[in-house]
């Protein structure tokens, strides 16, 4: 009888213990379940694994409109910071979007100390804190560590090693808290040196990330004459960058059209990630998926602050998904002022009236709408993507403005001016141009 009834409340416990077990399962909360996200090598070509299956890393950097990045057929953004980190990441999760969180680190070339150990311990502090906070979510895809921390205040000096130092130890605590997720750290450009330091002072980290602009085209070489043997990520590409244009004689970077911008970051796409020879390219995020002023309102965001989108938007779900999305941006091939081009420096006199035209066509015939706006040039310029301030626009004094052929009389004072085109499809796209020039 006795052992009839220890019988009986061993099994009872057992059912309990089962049902117990089953129904905390079950009240476990989603976004508290991180992802197993690993790097791994098949046939020589490194790739993002997530719970065992193959990610395709197809990403941009900034965290706008996950909606429409995901109809674009994106699957991933990368941030510079963990600010808002859990609303991103749920808003994530929603739209089935891995983030590859940034933990913020001061730059030298912003004139951050690391000899001060002080500011180099509550920066890690706070970051550790962010691991804490965000490792287990499911949308996390891994940890960059620092952005283009190699970018010295002195331009030819390498920066201070301590920088590395510094990444270690978060990359050291991630590793023994969050063996979940990849750490690595983003480097401005594919310099040889930096990445050795970083290395040598930091080993562990699970890769590198590289950032490059119209240099894209040549990221092959780049790689194999620095000796990478890491995987890397392209974790800022883009359309050819502000200090790799010519400039006027003033001294004023010469931005491409929208139409140039897109069908060269396409080619450079296909050259430098799809058909990476070196097996090494994870993938890459795209620069920037919002707006950003940084030279001009226009060079770099892929949407205006109106929220149209340009044609990089358009390439980039052709590489996502094999196609263009059904209605396409104005295509904007170029814009003269007085019948010249940008490259030629344009000077105009005070007071006597110029024309400029603008050349564009819409690929779905759509009835395209001619905005132009006149502004100074930036002030203060930025450097290594810090915050710029946008100049103020100059009253327009239009003479006559019929079907993207706009007479104006150009401002009074004399110095550098730019003249915008925009051009709107009706349809949320637009096609952007602006050529600088010179009051005398």
């Amino acid at each position: 009888m006795k052992t009839y009834i220890k019988r009986t409340l061993i099994l009872t416990f057992a059912v309990l213990l089962f049902a117990s077990c089953n129904q905390q399962q079950k009240n476990k909360d989603p976004l508290q379940t991180p992802s197993r996200v690993e790097i791994k090598a098949i046939d020589g070509n490194y790739s993002f694994y997530i719970n065992g299956e193959l990610f395709e890393l197809k990403g941009v950097g900034g965290g706008g409109n996950l909606a429409m990045l995901h109809n674009a057929g994106g699957n991933s953004i990368r941030t510079w910071s963990s600010n808002n980190g859990e609303q991103l990441l749920d808003t994530a999760y929603k739209y089935n979007i891995m983030v590859a969180m940034g933990l913020g680190m001061g730059q030298e070339l912003h004139n951050f100390d690391y000899n001060d150990t002080a500011a180099v311990g509550k920066q890690y502090r706070r970051n550790i804190a962010a691991v804490e906070k965000y490792k287990n979510h499911p949308n996390l895809l891994c940890w960059v560590i620092g952005n283009e921390l190699n970018l010295s205040p002195n331009r030819g000096t390498p920066v201070n090693p301590k920088v590395y130092d510094a990444v270690k130890d978060i990359v050291d605590y991630i590793h023994f808290k969050d063996p979940n997720h990849p750490t690595t750290t983003a480097f401005a450009g594919v310099g040889k040196e930096p990445i050795q330091v970083a290395l040598e002072h930091c080993p562990n980290l699970d890769f590198i990330s590289l950032q490059v602009y119209g240099s894209l085209i040549r990221m092959t070489d780049m790689v194999r004459a620095a000796e990478i043997t890491k995987p890397f990520a392209i974790t800022e590409y883009g359309p050819i960058g502000h200090w790799e244009m010519p400039r006027t004689e003033w001294g004023r970077e010469i931005e491409e059209t929208s139409a140039a911008k897109a069908s060269g970051l396409y080619d450079r796409i296909q050259k430098a990630i799809v058909s990476d020879p070196t097996g090494l390219c994870l993938g890459g995020y795209a620069f920037l998926w919002g707006q950003k002023q940084e030279r001009t309102p226009t060079w770099y965001g892929m949407f205006l602050k109106s929220g149209e989108a340009t044609a990089i938007v358009d390439e980039l779900t052709r590489y996502w998904t094999g196609e263009y999305p059904e209605n396409r941006a104005p295509k904007v091939d170029s814009l003269r002022l007085d019948s010249k081009n940008a490259v030629d420096n344009i000077y105009v006199i005070s007071g006597v009236p110029c024309v400029a035209k603008v050349f564009a066509s819409d690929p779905n015939g759509d009835l395209l709408d001619f905005q132009w706006v006149i502004s100074k040039e930036v002030v203060e310029r930025s450097q290594g993507g810090a915050r710029e301030k946008e100049p103020e626009s100059i009253t327009l004094e239009k003479l006559s403005d019929i079907d993207g052929e706009l007479k104006f009389i150009p401002p009074g004072e004399k110095g550098g001016y730019r003249l915008f085109c925009y051009v709107f499809d009706g349809k949320n796209k637009v096609g952007t141009a602006n050529v600088p020039f010179y009051v005398e």
